[in-house]
């Protein structure tokens, strides 16, 4: 009983040093790739895309003719008996969060990649530029609820950890919510940040939050889709699988009807969630698995 028990436990703690190097493996692939990403294509274009908090107190000096009299430090003035200015400078330090969509919608994808694949990548990418300028990242993993947060800091280690967690974290959730999350990072982040929402955007409306948010952080939204959401092939019967609700159904895609359908329902969603991000002046790319994501990116770059 004791020799097959150990047994056992040597299986499992086989399995998993085999499971931690395969994550180790792809925790290095994809910093590798992030690293070249980063140094070849965004040098330079980082911290004039994305501003940083504002202005932040620096010093305080002696009141010049021409200050601004709204500037003068009272406290200091009342203390020497003479008038004292604050002075203020741009803070350019940036805190980046990363919102990554974890739900079952994203294990969708037809070409190379699944949506959760690339949005892994891209997400990785992010997080060695940032790390890279010396700012700080932090990450936000959801579904219809908020799963793991990861308060921002600084330091490649912190980076390899945020991209372990992407790789290897499991949702608990089955389903999509945009407006959880929001309403979270509007709460848990008191300084104005820099955030990247990465998600395919299948969710009821989340409109409001949405604006909520974008008031008080600077918001780029990254829209992952696959090209078999926007139209059907005509393959006969199929057999259709909803990831989240788990419901399945027959579709015959020979129908032109049926076709027609389903893109102009498509087109409806895209019309709601293109006109959210206009409404609340969010900028966005959107980016398809098998085609090559830099170009959006530098575009939302260039547009900023």
């Amino acid at each position: 009983m004791r020799g097959t028990l150990r047994s056992r436990m040597s299986e499992y703690t086989i399995c998993k040093e085999m499971e931690t190097t395969e994550l180790l493996k792809k925790v290095r692939k994809i910093e590798i790739r992030s690293r070249g990403l980063t140094h070849q294509i965004f040098a330079g274009k980082y911290h004039s895309a994305f501003r940083g908090r504002g202005m932040a107190f620096s010093e305080v000096r002696e009141y010049q003719f021409g200050d601004d009299i709204r500037s003068i430090d009272w406290n200091v003035t009342a203390r020497f008996g003479h008038p004292y200015v604050k002075i203020y400078e741009e803070e350019r330090e940036l805190t980046v969060m990363l919102m990554v969509d974890i739900s079952r919608s994203g294990e969708f994808g037809t070409v190379a990649s699944t949506k959760r694949e690339i949005m892994t990548e891209i997400a990785a990418v992010l997080a060695y530029s940032v790390i890279v300028n010396n700012d700080k990242v932090g990450l936000m993993l959801f579904s219809d609820r908020v799963e793991k947060y990861i308060p921002p800091k600084k330091g490649r280690g912190h980076m390899l950890r945020i991209i372990r967690e992407m790789l290897s974290y499991e949702p608990q959730g089955s389903g999509t919510s945009l407006s959880e999350p929001f309403r979270y990072l509007t709460n848990v982040m008191r300084k104005r940040c820099t955030a990247f929402i990465l998600s395919d955007f299948m969710a009821p409306s989340f409109t409001e939050a949405l604006r909520i948010a974008s008031g008080k952080h600077d918001l780029a939204a990254l829209r992952i889709s696959d090209r078999r959401e926007k139209e059907l092939p005509d393959v006969g019967f199929m057999k259709v699988t909803d990831p989240e609700s788990g419901s399945e159904m027959w579709i015959d895609t020979s129908s032109s009807s049926v076709r027609r359908e389903y893109s102009a329902q498509w087109k409806k969603h895209d019309e709601a969630v293109s006109g959210a991000f206009v409404s609340c002046g969010v900028d966005v790319a959107t980016i398809n698995t098998g085609e090559d994501y830099i170009k959006p990116l530098i575009s939302l770059f260039r547009h900023r």
